[in-house]
């Protein structure tokens, strides 16, 4: 004796024998044999999944971007079991999880992004969602095809809080770019401290040189010493006011005599 049971497309069927799972049964006409009186015979089940693809809202959800903005995601999720078997034993209820884990992956993401940056690209969160979970899902034999922000809900009046988000970003900006400024300034005096340092040192150097290759000049050719004072002579000559005394000691001491 038995019955029957038909599996149609688009589903699948785990057939398990005493509790124990013993095949996958594709699309198809199926007999379970059963128990006679007085007979005992193999239990079967079959628990029939659906392949088909899913959808799955998740409403509601309250998150802090990451500049402290609470903002409420309904997120629309589009989901198929590609593996009946781990999505059957391998977690409670699989449906249940892709919530779970989606809604915690739209967590992560939003908590990471910024109020203004969530505005202007809503598809970068989508995709952040999508790639956190389709990982983890393929463990339990689901296979996530969409996961999109379908609204964004806003507290209080969304210019306002706009207004403060870039007043913050532009004060921020602002001390940043002073902040550089007065860096640069400072950093291009002190530059030019140790390069007029620089020229003053060598220009000390360079004239301690000429020196010490005149004075060597001077030691090894006397005329040449002799020639400078006659050069100097003949300034202080020119000029009117100067006054050149010669041998001014030797005159002294006749002078006391």
């Amino acid at each position: 004796m038995s019955s029957e049971v038909i599996i149609r497309s688009g589903f699948r069927g785990l057939r398990y024998v005493d509790g124990r799972f013993d095949q996958v049964l594709e699309p198809g006409r199926y007999d379970v044999p059963v128990s006679r009186f007085g007979r005992r015979a193999p239990k079967v089940e079959i628990l029939i999944v659906d392949l088909r693809e899913r959808e799955l809202n998740i409403k509601g959800q309250e998150i802090l971007t990451v500049d402290k903005v609470a903002v409420r995601v309904n997120i629309i999720t589009h989901f198929r079991v590609v593996d009946p078997v781990a999505a059957v034993e391998r977690v409670a209820d699989y449906g249940d999880r892709v919530y779970s884990d989606v809604q915690l992956a739209a967590r992560r993401s939003l908590a990471s992004m910024t109020l203004e940056g969530i505005l202007t690209n809503r598809n970068q969160l989508s995709e952040d969602i999508l790639r956190d979970v389709e990982g983890v899902s393929a463990g339990y034999g689901v296979e996530i095809i969409r996961a999109d922000v379908k609204d964004l809900i806003f507290p209080g009046n969304l210019q306002d809080v706009m207004n403060r988000v870039l007043t913050a970003q532009r004060l921020a900006e602002a001390q940043m770019i002073e902040a550089r400024t007065k860096a640069d300034r400072e950093r291009l005096a002190a530059e030019a401290d140790a390069e007029a340092k620089r020229i003053r040192a060598d220009a000390e150097v360079d004239a301690l040189r000429r020196l010490a290759d005149a004075a060597q000049a001077y030691a090894e050719h006397p005329a040449l010493l002799r020639l400078r004072e006659l050069e100097t002579l003949g300034a202080l000559g020119a000029n009117a006011a100067a006054r050149l005394y010669i041998g001014f000691d030797k005159h002294s001491d006749h002078l006391n005599d």
